[in-house]
């Protein structure tokens, strides 16, 4: 028995015959070897093509699945429990902003929004944004108000201060009592 090769659709073809080919005769063993490294070729083409696709399709897939920054649900919720916790600081004279765990919180926040596949100048836009910054303060404010708080009055600010240290909210945990 010789090896043999026949040629299929868009690839080589090895087969075993006795000595019996449609067309093609007995391979030699440098052709055969020849022949063999096209295969292997063919395979590893293949195989890198497959790669590729699947990359592709896992690194675009999560961008199309991506609501806009300033409605993601994760880091809305946090971004505004740190401007009610800017916002008690700022208006309650027992109280102060823990500014480090803050920061660990935004660096926290802003590794999250990476990794759910924001860019990070998207991100780097929307932390730095006027605009966003204005729509967070107010709704701090209509959160505390819906509370009690209203600015000129600093006791309904320290009381929501020391209530949300107590609970150890995300809130709490971004203040310090000064009592």
């Amino acid at each position: 028995m010789t090896n043999a090769v026949s040629l299929g659709h868009k690839a080589l073809k090895w087969a075993l015959c006795h000595g019996i080919s449609t067309g093609v005769g007995p391979i030699s063993g440098a052709r055969a070897a020849a022949l063999m490294r096209l295969q292997d070729a063919a395979k590893e083409a293949n195989m890198l093509r497959t790669f590729i696709i699947a990359l592709t399709l896992a690194v675009t897939t999560p961008a199309f699945a991506l609501v806009p920054i300033n409605e993601e649900p994760v880091i809305h919720d946090k971004l505004l429990q740190g401007f009610i916790g800017d916002a008690i600081a700022d208006n309650c004279p027992t109280i102060e902003a823990r500014t480090l765990r803050a920061l660990g919180e935004l660096n926290n926040l802003r590794d999250y929004a990476l990794e759910q596949g924001y860019k990070s100048n998207v991100v780097r836009e929307f932390v730095t944004s006027k605009t966003e910054k204005a729509k967070f303060k107010a709704e701090a404010a209509e959160w505390l108000k819906a509370k009690g708080a209203e600015p000129g009055n600093p006791d309904a600010f320290c009381k929501i201060g020391e209530e949300e240290i107590a609970k150890e909210s995300l809130v709490g945990y971004l203040l310090r009592s000064k009592k």
